[in-house]
């Protein structure tokens, strides 16, 4: 599975991400990480990057992402999301098929 994280911010922000970024804690060894990728438009910077992980270390991923966007608490205009996708076989047999 992967989760597929969305981070955007105010170009005024980029000073204070990038300060931070450079402390962010290491990725765990049960995740792969894909990105960040950027690009901009007129809402500010956005990141987007693939963490692919096993299913069972769902919850686990969960945490070390929500600790890692916390670090980013505090500089203005910072809002993420974090997004689990299941691969198909799994969807379908969550819906009972």
């Amino acid at each position: 599975m992967v989760i597929i994280t969305h981070v955007i911010y105010p170009s005024e922000g980029a000073q204070s991400m990038a300060k931070r970024f450079i402390d962010a804690p290491e990725l765990p060894d049960f995740m792969t990480k894909k990105g960040p990728y950027v690009t901009s438009n007129l809402e500010g910077i956005l990141l987007t990057s693939l963490y692919e992980l096993e299913n069972e270390r769902l919850a686990d991923g969960f945490k070390f992402l929500g600790d890692y966007m916390a670090i980013y608490f505090g500089v203005p205009g910072f809002s993420f999301e974090i997004i689990p996708y299941f691969e198909i076989k799994e969807g379908l047999s969550m819906i009972g098929m």
